[in-house]
């Protein structure tokens, strides 16, 4: 929760702590090289997205080009684990899906990398343009039909959220001190939330059944994960570590808590405005983003993971922005 809106208007989604080629421990390098298949004559690194190892697209002697991830436990200790994930998640993809195609992985046990196909495009102006915006719902209501391949070990949205929506009841069992305290950091949306903390627990309580179902959910869309052609012709949908099977609508709702702080518009005019609310009540609408505002207010009081410093001040605006909009459908 902020205290103060301006100051969380546009947050950074980056870590700021990414590796270079040359960072690399030699033998990962190496390791890259011979996945790739060629010699690395060139690297331009990603500037957005929270994973602090490395993510740059290498061009190759024989002039082909690969988007590489290489993370270890030394940077953070849950990167690996999130590309571990990922790789398990791109062999469950459907082919209609936007998503950049994993063409390699290796895990030696420290270092998990990843090769994906290069996908040009570009990241969404921000404050969000209108012709972005659209375009990105656009590939989300396509997204909200895809379901994932037979056979695949996708957790359900409802078992893997199941601890992360459980941020209100967390703060509930806190002493007063500390609640006051966390309501103070959130200025007047904040004593809100604490005025109102039972029904938040209650609606929190209901949100694991909201999010069931049976539909491909990429679970941590927001505007650095996703990458536009020059013409809108193309939209990526990129980074699916967090990917589940669960209710179709839930993308477009947790992304646009993003969008809103963002410049991207009223979340629940955009929400409505979208063939995947339909049969969405506000009841279960608003169990949703209970969990999620939970979620984002309670991770954005612990301390920053580390190599990823300003998580937790985008988490805060995200909480923020989520918890706002649950309120203004009371």
């Amino acid at each position: 929760m902020s205290a103060d809106d301006d100051v969380f208007a546009l947050p950074i989604a980056f870590s700021g702590q990414r590796l270079d080629w040359r960072d690399l421990p030699r033998h990962v390098r190496t390791r890259i090289t011979e996945l790739a298949g060629a010699q690395v004559t060139a690297e331009i690194s990603a500037t957005s997205g929270f994973s602090p190892g490395f993510a740059a697209v290498l061009e190759l002697a024989d002039g082909r080009g690969v988007f590489v991830k290489a993370v270890s436990s030394e940077q953070n200790p849950h990167s690996p684990v999130l590309a571990r994930s990922e790789i398990r998640v791109a062999a469950c993809l459907p082919p209609q899906v936007p998503a950049p195609r994993l063409l390699w992985s290796a895990d030696d046990g420290d270092w998990v990398i990843l090769g994906f196909e290069v996908v040009h495009g570009r990241s969404p102006e921000l404050p969000w343009s209108g012709d972005d915006l659209d375009a990105v719902l656009a590939a989300m209501e396509r997204l909200a039909d895809a379901e994932p391949l037979p056979g695949h070990d996708l957790r359900l949205a409802d078992d893997q959220l199941a601890e992360d929506f459980s941020g209100w009841r967390r703060l509930a069992a806190m002493d007063r001190d500390a609640q006051d305290r966390a309501a103070d950091r959130g200025g007047e949306l904040g004593r809100w939330a604490l005025a109102n903390l039972d029904r938040l627990v209650l609606c929190e309580q209901e949100s694991l059944a909201a999010v069931s179902g049976d539909a491909l959910v990429h679970g941590d869309l927001r505007a650095d994960n996703v990458l536009l052609d020059p013409d809108h012709r193309r939209v990526w949908l990129i980074d699916w570590p967090h990917a589940s099977v669960g209710a179709p609508w839930i993308d477009l709702a947790f992304m646009l808590p993003s969008v809103a702080l963002q410049g991207g518009g009223d979340p629940a005019k955009i929400f409505r405005s979208q063939a995947s609310s339909d049969g969405v009540s506000d009841d279960t609408l608003r169990a949703g983003l209970a969990g999620l505002a939970g979620y984002f207010v309670w991770s954005s009081l612990q301390a920053p993971p580390p190599g990823i410093p300003n998580l937790r001040r985008f988490q805060a605006a995200q909480g923020a922005a989520a918890l706002r909009w649950f309120r203004d459908l009371t």
